[in-house]
């Protein structure tokens, strides 16, 4: 992807806010896909929404990261028994949005533990939102099944106030949630009333670029390369300062829209509160 295009990826976080991102329920069922990652690492993936999951499978269970929206329960079931028949023992959640969150009700009533950051489940709280966390963690946690290792980081703010990192380091593997989308999937979205934030964003992707892996599940779209999650860090700091010299030139709300708007080639609409809580946080 060009510079260019990895500016209008990000500027979309600001501008195409009135997503399903956030929504808890969706008309019907995801076409879902299974991709091999490594040996006994799979992404269940589909188009566009909902969110990847991603399943380590072990001889104890399986470790699923996110899990769509509840209508997707029974074609997951149906992808994971197409490689193993063990039960699903933990759902972490990189965040609250419904799109990685939403069976988490129907995983629970099956045995599973679900897991995610203190500040995600505050907001699953908030939102009342079904199947809330039963496990949480401010820094890091792990967990290990059927030999295997899974280590779970929070960096910082990012989409939302609560965004991990799931790192699967035998694999070499990061799932990255909606901190990072890549290739034809809709941006992700700064998440302002989540907690998001434009300026934090950079710093929470460099600490997940420490880690030692090759691959990376964003949390829309293809599986990907490390490479390509640098570049997109890269692309949020252009952005942050695209932003902050708009600001600086004392351009109005509007032209500030309408810059990030050309900038974006085509893109249709600006979403106002995401635009003033870009312009509030850039001064």
């Amino acid at each position: 992807m060009s510079t260019r295009y990895r500016l209008a990826l990000v500027v979309g976080l600001a501008l195409l806010g009135g997503y399903v991102y956030g929504q808890q329920a969706a008309p019907q069922p995801s076409k879902l896909n299974l991709v091999k990652v490594k040996d006994d690492l799979y992404v269940i993936h589909n188009p566009f929404v909902p969110g990847n999951t991603t399943a380590l499978i072990t001889n104890e269970g399986v470790v699923l990261v996110d899990d769509k929206f509840e209508i997707d329960h029974d074609n997951i079931l149906a992808m994971l028994k197409t490689v193993t028949n063990q039960p699903i023992k933990y759902v972490v959640n990189t965040h609250h949005h419904g799109d990685h969150s939403g069976d988490n009700a129907k995983m629970q009533a099956m045995g599973a533990q679900v897991v995610a950051s203190e500040q995600a489940r505050q907001h699953m709280v908030d939102g009342k939102q079904a199947g809330l966390p039963v496990m949480t963690f401010n820094d890091r946690a792990f967990i290990h099944l059927g030999g295997k290792d899974v280590a779970l980081y929070y960096f910082g703010r990012a989409h939302t106030s609560g965004d991990i990192f799931v790192y699967f380091p035998a694999e070499r593997t990061l799932a990255a949630g909606d901190t990072f989308t890549f290739g034809d999937a809709t941006p992700q979205l700064i998440d302002y009333p989540g907690g998001g934030s434009a300026k934090a964003w950079t710093a929470t992707l460099d600490g997940a670029l420490q880690l030692d892996f090759d691959t990376v599940v964003p949390g829309h779209g293809d599986v990907t390369t490390k490479v390509e999650l640098r570049k997109f860090r890269d692309s949020t700091l252009v952005m942050r300062n695209r932003v902050h010299e708009l600001i600086v030139q004392k351009k109005s709300k509007e032209e500030i829209g309408a810059v990030l708007k050309s900038e974006l080639h085509g893109a249709q609409m600006v979403f106002p509160g995401l635009l003033d809580g870009l312009i509030a946080e850039l001064q």
